[in-house]
């Protein structure tokens, strides 16, 4: 399993989400608000809006809160205007990290987002400097008592998937971001409940860490989440799992 996804895995059994589910919902309200306002407010003709509706879905969040959000973001009720923008730097031991951002202050974004790199052993970098390493993917994590390989690998291959990993523990299910619905409606068909599935950014090549390179990587990444603008990050560290065991039970 790819360092990051074990790491949001640990966070997920933790009940992190949970503890900070008004975090959540407040960061998915922005994505569904950009969404149905860069694309429509119809998530059979917008994409993204499906994707976002569907996260939202999958936190539990209020069907009410889902439609106030969208009215919000094709003008039939009042709200921010948000605007998407993109950093990318390196954290200790030259780990890559992309931040993905919604904000109504780009000036400010840039200034804390830039103020957290700076204090948590890591460097905001420019436009390009880090993207190249990763690739867009649709990604599901599974656990192995949900299901047998083989039904797994039929189930999803005809989906879309184009790659499962068996783990210890987890499948670990890739496909191009345009399959990752249809991949998940055909497990949800089959009842197989997933611990993680989103769209998100796979890297290249990883950086392995240990030892406090490894917690201050950790660190910045997940100060990086909690900024109230950030609404999703990337990095391409290699940690070893009882290492990011250890470390979760400190952060």
């Amino acid at each position: 399993m790819s360092g990051h996804s074990k790491w949001a895995s640990i966070k997920h059994k933790k009940g992190a989400a949970d503890a900070k589910r008004g975090k959540l919902f407040t960061k998915l309200i922005r994505e569904i608000t950009v969404a149905a306002k860069d694309g429509g407010g119809s998530p059979d003709t917008n994409p993204s809006l499906r994707t976002a509706i569907s996260r939202a879905n999958d936190a539990n969040m209020p069907k009410d809160n889902i439609e106030k959000a969208i009215k919000k973001g094709t003008g039939e009720l009042p709200g921010v205007t948000y605007e998407s923008c993109i950093f990318e730097g390196y954290g200790a031991g030259g780990v890559a990290i992309i931040v993905e951002a919604l904000t109504d202050n780009k000036n400010r974004a840039a200034a804390e987002i830039r103020n957290i790199f700076s204090k948590k052993s890591g460097n905001l970098a420019g436009a390009g400097s880090v993207s190249w390493i990763f690739t867009p993917k649709g990604y599901i994590l599974i656990d192995k008592s949900e299901i047998e390989e083989e039904e797994l690998f039929s189930i999803t291959v005809d989906a879309g998937a184009e790659d499962i990993k068996t783990g210890e523990k987890n499948y670990e299910i890739f496909s191009e971001p345009k399959d990752l619905e249809r991949i998940k409606s055909a497990l949800s068909d089959k009842e197989i409940k997933w611990e993680v599935a989103e769209l998100t950014k796979i890297p290249n090549s990883t950086v392995k860490l240990s030892g406090n390179q490894a917690k201050q990587v950790l660190s910045l990444v997940e100060t990086l989440e909690d900024h109230d603008d950030v609404q999703k990050v990337y990095a391409n560290f290699d940690i070893p799992d009882e290492v990011l065991e250890e470390i979760a039970q400190e952060i």
